[in-house]
């Protein structure tokens, strides 16, 4: 068993939101940090690529290059990420993500050419993999198992409030001043801000983790069992985490894939939305509000599709938020106005909120504390990842007929496909709703 800091024994760790609020409200802090780092990209960026970068008309597929950039190295560092918390701690990886995030304001303000946005979003995805996944996991760490949901809700809610944030601001501040100088400037106070935060307020939450493992080991966890997999290592290398997350078990399995498949709406939303809907004449301003709108129904909503999950369970909302979010992409392009489109926009970003943060607490649920971060690690690869796979299919899509419209028809299949695959092979993870059986005391890994 991980050892705990001098003087400390797991008795002093308590869980749940209200014994650690401080901490709570302060992770949700970092979380809007991380949102509005991102979100500063969201809108200004992808709609004046040519004007402002000199990317060639019609380049679809360069074009999305700044999202595979993105999604592939955050992808791997959500992995390296989970692995090194277990190692350093969460507290130290946080602040590691936030020193990535300083050169991009820079690289934005002085790019000469698209390359340099598509390598400022490598170090983006540096931050977002460190800085996002060690919010997520630190407050699985601090939280009860009944309470993930509910966790995951505001963890997301806040990160997407950021983004949606994020979007309005810069198109505002892009249409009054340089857009160069607006994205620097804001990307540079948040950057900053955010840094400082983590470094005064930050606490440890790795204790916690360990706490709980050994309440696990002794018996003394009260409550419904989860679910946890069979023949599992106590400490998995990073081979056997890998796999069982990504293949040997079904229900993570189905999971990680349907983690992917959602991440194909956002590479969607941030690149393809903005030129879309710049194409149909809408203004900066517009397409900020359009986009804002996806942004911020979907983060308020997980305020109440989090703790829903915790009261229905996790199966049900997945599948029923894949399958709206789909539904809300494809009608897009079948309305006009931008009233419609923030129309559209807002049902799909229900269904996301349905299933986002519902799918890590699913994972969470199954997840042993002593190897959770590394799993949350390796499902947030493969989520992460789908910006990536999504930008390169939604790219050569739209590459190989000439037209934006053919990726967003894309997306709404794959949603309908990956819900299918969750409704058909996952198994309801939320251990009230489904517990495994109680075991004697010292029988637990």
């Amino acid at each position: 068993m991980a050892e705990l800091p001098e003087g400390k024994d797991h008795a002093a760790y308590t869980h749940g939101i209200r014994a650690n609020l401080g901490q709570f409200g302060f992770q949700m802090l970092q979380v809007l940090f991380v949102g509005l780092t991102i979100g500063l990209q969201r809108n200004v960026v992808p709609a004046l690529a040519e004007e402002e970068f000199g990317l060639a008309p019609g380049s679809y597929l360069l074009f999305m290059a700044f999202i595979i950039s993105f999604g592939f190295v955050k992808g791997a560092l959500n992995f390296v990420a989970g692995r090194l918390s277990e190692r350093v701690g969460r507290r130290r990886v946080l602040l590691w993500g936030w020193l990535a995030a300083l050169p991009i304001p820079f690289m934005i303000l002085y790019a000469p050419s698209w390359g340099w946005i598509v390598a400022a979003n490598v170090l983006l995805g540096v931050n977002q993999g460190f800085a996002w996944s060690m919010t997520v996991t630190s407050k699985a760490d601090i939280t009860r198992a009944e309470q993930r949901g509910l966790a995951t809700g505001f963890n997301e809610f806040a990160g997407y409030t950021g983004v949606a944030i994020a979007s309005v601001v810069t198109g505002y501040l892009a249409a009054d001043m340089d857009p160069r100088w607006a994205l620097f400037l804001f990307g540079l106070t948040v950057a900053l801000v955010a840094l400082a935060t983590a470094w005064l307020f930050a606490a440890e939450t790795l204790h916690w983790a360990r706490a709980e493992a050994h309440a696990h080991a002794s018996g003394a966890h009260k409550g419904p069992r989860p679910r946890f997999p069979d023949n599992v290592s106590d400490h998995p290398g990073a081979r056997e985490i890998f796999g069982l997350v990504s293949f040997r078990h079904r229900t993570f399995s189905a999971l990680s894939q349907a983690g992917c498949v959602e991440k194909f709406v956002d590479a969607l939303v941030w690149a393809f939305f903005p030129a879309w809907l710049h194409a149909q004449g809408l203004t900066v301003v517009a397409i900020g509000w359009v986009v804002g709108v996806f942004g911020v129904v979907w983060g308020a909503s997980q305020l109440w599709t989090g703790p829903l999950s915790d009261r229905i369970g996790r199966k049900l909302p997945i599948v029923a938020g894949m399958w709206i979010c789909g539904a809300g992409v494809a009608a897009t392009l079948l309305v006009e106005g931008f009233w419609a489109w923030c129309a559209t926009a807002a049902v799909a970003g229900v269904g996301m909120a349905l299933l986002y943060p519902t799918l890590i607490a699913a994972v969470s649920d199954i997840s042993h504390p002593n190897w959770r971060g590394s799993s949350l690690g390796v499902y947030r690869f493969w989520r992460d990842s789908g910006y990536g796979f999504g930008a390169l299919a939604i790219g050569l899509a739209a590459d190989a007929t000439g037209a934006l419209d053919t990726g967003f028809w894309l997306t709404a299949g794959a949603m309908g496909l990956s819900g299918l695959w969750v409704l058909l092979a996952a198994d309801e993870t939320h251990p009230r709703l489904n517990p495994a059986p109680q075991l004697q005391p010292g029988m637990e890994k």
